[in-house]
């Protein structure tokens, strides 16, 4: 058992390229999102943990064609993800940097432009990962299905990003991702509560 998950999980010439380009792709994507959206410097440093020695060859290892993320195989095969470990936390656009559970509040309000980074990377990733299949409405789908209701995110953030995506759904990308209408949706689901 143990031999067929090494010769299965290795580091290939092949596996490092194709990995590298997913990145690439996906930061590109990410970056153009922050543009429309008004925080350009947030899309250009985005991930670049993933350039990092655990990351990236970790990453490599448990490839998995650019379709799905390699994460949820390395914790199947090795109990745990080192490159989740180092990623959530030297990223804040995550909900797992902002979780903790011994704390009062355990999940704060994400502040503006991570949110927005979040925004963004959720939808480069949905594109990266379904190709052609992607539509407007698959993060929303995806959203709703996988990651509302167990994401460790703040219940007025996840007001937000809900709107944001049914925005993406019903106008599309372009029309959603601009800063005065993105700031509109974040103050109305946030500020009013009289949390920031």
């Amino acid at each position: 058992m143990v031999r067929n998950v090494e010769n299965k999980y290795r580091i290939t010439l092949k596996n490092t390229i194709k990995h590298f380009n997913t990145i690439n792709k996906h930061r590109w994507i990410v970056f153009k999102l922050c543009c429309k959206a008004g925080i350009p410097w947030r899309g250009f440093i985005h991930d670049l943990s993933k350039y990092s020695w655990v990351e990236f060859w970790g990453s490599v290892k448990y490839y998995q064609g650019g379709k799905r993320s390699p994460i949820p195989i390395q914790k199947e095969v090795e109990g745990f993800s080192k490159v989740w470990l180092h990623h959530r936390a030297k990223n804040k656009h995550h909900s797992a940097y902002w979780y903790d559970s011994k704390a009062p509040i355990q999940a704060p309000i994400i502040p503006y432009k991570y949110a927005i980074e979040m925004i963004c990377d959720k939808l480069s990733a949905s594109i990266v990962y379904t190709g052609k299949d992607w539509t407007n409405e698959t993060e929303l789908n995806y959203w709703r299905e996988k990651e509302r209701e167990v994401e460790p995110i703040n219940e007025h953030i996840k007001k937000f990003f809900d709107q944001v995506f049914e925005q993406v759904s019903r106008k599309g990308i372009n029309k959603t991702l601009n800063k005065k209408n993105l700031k509109n949706i974040y103050d109305k689901c946030v500020s009013k509560n009289g949390t920031l």
